[in-house]
């Protein structure tokens, strides 16, 4: 009987181990869920991160021009806008009374001002800087006495090594940032305004706004236009032999940009 009763003890013990075993096999993985949850976590810190940092981009697509929408910066608040024939060329001694400070479009130089991500640290003749506009680039301009350090460096970001883009000082300015393209101009108070972000994408070589589009922003070479000792800016009134906004050229005019200037 006793050696019965021990038996009957030790399979009862090894049912309860057995249990125990079972038991044990079945709790709770904590350290997966953990694992599980912070993966989980992170992803999601990453895609809102990746949200938030491309929000501005995706804002900014709705103003890039469409079919539909040729011209979207229409819509933007402040925007100025006029008409003018492309392809009336001044000689570099003449001078053309605008109709906009700075000027967005008429009559200009043969020679256009380099426009491709160009930062002018001097001011620029109106006469080129509009030949620029006339091949697809924005000017960014700024009251140098009150555009300055970081405010400075934020336009300059937005222009530096960018396609159809220039900027440049704008002594006199009656706003500190003016933003120009053929046909439009935008004028604002603070390097910050969403609005220059929104003027960029929507008329930066727009093919819809730019009378030459595809031509070329590039520096012609020695005896055209030159960056980096650009014609200066000619702060005082144009004079009475001003050309026009409504000039169409001369034929002497244009026979002289035949042959000594370029034909766009």
């Amino acid at each position: 009987m006793a050696s019965g009763t021990k038996k009957k003890g030790a399979s009862k013990k090894a049912v309860k181990a057995a249990r125990g075993s079972v038991v044990a096999k079945r709790s709770t993985p904590w350290g997966t869920i953990i694992a599980v949850v912070a993966v989980v976590a992170l992803a999601a810190v990453v895609v809102s991160y990746y949200l938030v940092q491309s929000a501005p981009k995706r804002a900014l697509a709705s103003w890039a021009p469409t079919a539909d929408n040729p011209d979207p910066s229409l819509q933007i608040p402040g925007i100025v806008t006029g008409t003018y024939k492309g392809s009336v060329h001044v000689l570099p001694t003449e001078r053309v009374a605008y109709d906009h400070y700075p000027p967005i479009g008429g009559p200009h130089d043969g020679y256009w001002a380099t426009c491709t991500g160009t930062v002018y640290t001097t001011a620029v003749r109106n006469e080129n800087m509009v030949h620029g506009l006339e091949h697809g680039a924005v000017w960014i301009a700024y009251n140098p006495d009150q555009i300055k350090g970081d405010a400075l460096n934020k336009l300059v970001a937005k222009v530096q090594g960018k396609p159809y883009s220039m900027i440049s000082p704008y002594p006199g300015l009656d706003k500190p940032v003016s933003l120009q393209a053929w046909g439009h101009q935008l004028k604002v108070d603070s390097a910050d305004d969403e609005r220059i972000d929104q003027f960029i994408t929507a008329l930066r070589a727009n093919n819809n706004t730019t009378p030459e589009i595809g031509a070329s922003c590039d520096a012609l070479g020695p005896g055209a236009f030159d960056p980096d000792n650009p014609p200066a800016f000619d702060p005082t009134p144009p004079g009475p032999d001003a050309k026009p906004m409504d000039y169409q050229g001369s034929e002497g005019t244009q026979q002289d940009s035949s042959a000594t200037m370029p034909s766009n």
